[in-house]
């Protein structure tokens, strides 16, 4: 009798297991079951519409330093299936992958679509049904393996393979406890700071090449790009401080004190003794024009602005008061963060089920035999760049190994 792999969730991790399960068996019927209309939702916006494959870390132990959750799960995982994994799968299927200045990995027709394309192609070439609006509520265990109970339909599969991806609340994974399993609490990961009532934000759109954003009373600091929004700060910097502190920021319930410096090359100090050579260089012009440290116009301005300092005052003129000001500005602004906005499609969550009741070899759950897991729905998560779609290809992949293996034996 054929037997039947039903992997629920269409989104990469979920479709990376289904086609290569089918891929190296042949023998076995494999079904995605998706609760929305869609699949590969977050692949289609990733990375401004490019989709972030993968991020260009070929060795794991440097690969396993991104990951604020499952780095010891993920340190064996990669040996089956890493970055240079990923890369090779994609190129033998005529998708070719190229390389940003910052690591991340995009496909060279800068469009999402060429990944999905790829994905949905395997799937017809080797029969993954895909079934839309079906949402499963319910998992038991039964002799030949599992029944899974829909809203208007019961499913008998002999392997299940949960790629569900992350939920933002504890109460969303009771389908899971309830066959057995344990969940580490889920919190939002990746997540940009509120600034509200702070003028800040009619910078909307300016971004910094690189700054430092440190949050106070804490050992969370991140150097990186810098974009400033209308709602207050984003871009790389605030992402990955995001992901390290998830749980620590929603402890402090997304209220507390970071201080940027846009000028990371630099401290107070050190730039205090550089100051005086640049007001002698810069003696005649006036300090709204010329602004040596290579800052978007817009933002010089407020930051002088911020001081009280007039644009229009010459480098020989500014006050010793004025300058400390603008050291002080440049090197460490302090603002208070209020609250936080998540990516509705790119959400990324801190939290899943726990690492120590799963095979990291085959992703099979430890509890329950025929039971395996792929992608977010883990207690597994990355900083923004690639690496949270990395962990996806990898953990799919194994799964699809260990259950065509496991078909193999049993036929």
């Amino acid at each position: 009798m054929q037997k039947k792999l039903i992997v629920v969730g269409g989104g990469a991790a979920g479709f990376f297991c289904a086609i290569n399960a089918a891929r190296l068996n042949p023998l076995m019927k494999v079904v995605i079951v998706e609760k929305n209309n869609k699949v590969l939702s977050k692949v289609k916006v990733s990375g401004g519409g490019r989709c972030n494959v993968t991020h260009a870390c070929f060795e794991i132990t440097e690969l396993v330093k991104h990951y604020p959750r499952g780095q010891n799960f993920l340190k064996k995982a990669f040996h089956w299936f890493n970055t240079n994994h990923t890369v090779q799968w994609f190129e033998e299927r005529g998708v070719k992958l190229k390389i940003e200045a910052d690591g991340r990995m995009f496909p060279v027709t800068n469009d999402s679509q060429s990944i999905i394309d790829c994905l949905i192609r395997e799937a017809n070439k080797y029969g993954v049904e895909i079934l839309f609006q079906t949402e499963v509520q319910k998992i038991i265990k039964t002799g030949n393996g599992f029944q899974l109970e829909t809203r208007n339909s019961k499913l008998e599969t002999n392997f299940l393979c949960i790629a569900a991806g992350g939920y933002p609340k504890a109460a969303q994974f009771d389908w899971l406890q309830q066959i057995g399993h344990n969940v580490e609490a889920p919190v939002p990961s990746l997540f940009t700071f509120n600034i509200p009532n702070n003028n800040i934000t009619t910078l909307m759109g300016v971004s910094v090449d690189n700054a430092t954003v440190k949050i106070q009373s804490t050992k969370l600091s991140e150097t990186a790009p810098l974009l400033i929004t209308h709602w207050g700060l984003s871009g790389p910097a605030v992402l990955k401080l995001s992901a390290w502190g998830a749980r620590e920021l929603a402890e402090l319930q997304y209220n507390f004190h970071i201080a940027v410096n846009w000028l990371p090359a630099y401290n107070e100090n050190n730039l205090r003794n550089e100051w005086q050579q640049l007001r002698k260089q810069f003696a005649s012009q006036k300090i709204g024009n010329k602004n040596p440290f290579g800052l978007p116009q817009r933002l010089w301005l407020y930051l002088l602005d911020g001081c009280k300092v007039s644009d229009e005052t010459r480098w020989g003129d500014i006050s010793a008061d004025a300058q400390n000001k603008i050291i002080r500005i440049l090197t460490a602004q302090a603002f208070q963060v209020k609250g936080k906005t998540t990516f509705k499609e790119e959400f990324v969550t801190c939290g899943g089920v726990k690492l120590s009741e799963i095979d990291v070899n085959s992703m099979q759950s430890k509890i329950i035999p025929g039971l395996f897991f792929a992608g977010e729905v883990m207690d597994i998560d990355g900083i923004t760049g690639g690496f949270n779609f990395q962990s996806a290809w990898t953990s799919g992949w194994i799964a699809a190994k260990a259950i065509a293996s496991f078909n193999e034996k049993i036929n």
